[in-house]
């Protein structure tokens, strides 16, 4: 209690311009614990002392984004860039909610075209290329994202990330040689980065260097454990049920194969099973399968991670449909294997 008051004397003894910061400054520091409810809210305070801001904008867009309100966020975004047309970072935020969930890719490119011809220094070039490729991407367009990563700045950058982030461009255009000092680089900056641990596993799996990949993965695994959970995690016992409904809507043929399958959830793949060569970040494992007389396979165990499933889900509101489609997915994978 004192400790509270003494945050109201302070606040009460700033500046409004001082408190404006100050509101800022502990809006971004809570969005890097996770915190996006409180983040908004101080972020809603900023907007409240000076509703003319466009950094204040852009961070109420950027969470907004993150708690899956794309619309809501974009609008923000576009409030920033009519208060300051010359604003970078939030035409690369409104670009990747352009690509990513509202699939507007004409309008991304505008963005990502307009913050390229501002651009001062290979941090915001690569930044902006960047988003172009994960357009790309997007629409599969691999011969397009190959042309993008051709033209990617190589560094030094200033921003630790982006060594991560370039490199894992080439790694995902296969180009081993080019992206591993990079990825090297983002680990000696970062060395508690998950991703580019992860991505490192890739890459010495990819040389056949077994040993040190799987030692990369587990390390993968640790620090996404550690991470806070995704903003809209569902409580465990309610992503149970929204994983047996989505099993109950399988094709008929489907679900025959899981008809006596127990189901299991869990928040990543257990230390022994990534020793043993799974993915750390794997959605959906499908274990016990036997082979039946009729040439048919059955399942005895499905293992789905929750963890895993809802980093990439867009929201509680179409979890199980995602959590189906997965199913789908392995389950004709398991029978083009046996058929094959």
């Amino acid at each position: 209690m004192a400790q509270g008051n003494s945050d109201s004397t302070d606040d009460a003894a700033r500046g409004p311009m001082d408190q404006f910061s100050a509101h800022l400054d502990r809006g971004w520091d809570l969005v890097n614990r996770g915190d996006l409810a409180g983040a908004l809210l101080s972020a809603e305070q900023g907007l409240e002392l000076d509703g003319q801001s466009p950094d204040a904008h852009n961070l109420v867009g950027y969470i907004l984004a993150a708690q899956g309100d794309a619309e809501e966020a974009l609008e923000h975004y576009r409030q920033a860039l009519a208060l300051d047309e010359a604003y970078v970072e939030a035409m690369l935020n409104a670009a990747e909610v352009l690509i990513h969930p509202l699939h507007d890719f004409d309008a991304a490119e505008e963005m990502v075209q307009q913050a390229l011809d501002m651009a001062l220094d290979d941090d915001e070039v690569a930044d902006a290329m960047l988003i172009r490729f994960d357009a790309h991407m997007h629409k599969g367009d691999r011969e397009g994202a190959s042309a993008v990563v051709a033209q990617l700045p190589r560094g030094p950058f200033e921003n630790a990330r982006l060594d991560f982030l370039v490199g894992h461009a080439l790694l995902e255009m296969e180009q081993l040689d080019a992206a591993e000092p990079l990825l090297r680089s983002a680990l000696e900056r970062d060395p508690e980065q998950a991703d580019a641990h992860y991505f490192m596993g890739h890459l010495l799996e990819a040389r056949e260097d077994s040993r040190n990949a799987t030692l990369s993965f587990l390390r993968s695994r640790a620090l996404d454990l550690a991470l806070p959970e995704s903003p809209h995690a569902l409580p465990m016992a309610r992503f149970e049920e929204r994983a047996s409904q989505a099993a109950l809507e399988l094709p008929r043929e489907l679900a025959a194969l899981l008809r006596d399958a127990l189901l299991i959830v869990s928040d990543v793949p257990g230390v022994e099973l990534v020793a043993d060569g799974v993915d750390p970040r794997a959605p959906i494992v499908l274990d016990a399968v036997q082979d039946q007389a009729d040439g048919s396979r059955q399942v005895g165990r499905i293992y789905l991670y929750k963890r895993n499933i809802e980093r990439h889900s867009e929201g509680v509101w179409n979890l199980q449909d995602e959590i189906r489609d997965l199913l789908q997915a392995e389950l004709a994978t398991m029978i083009q294997s046996c058929t094959s």
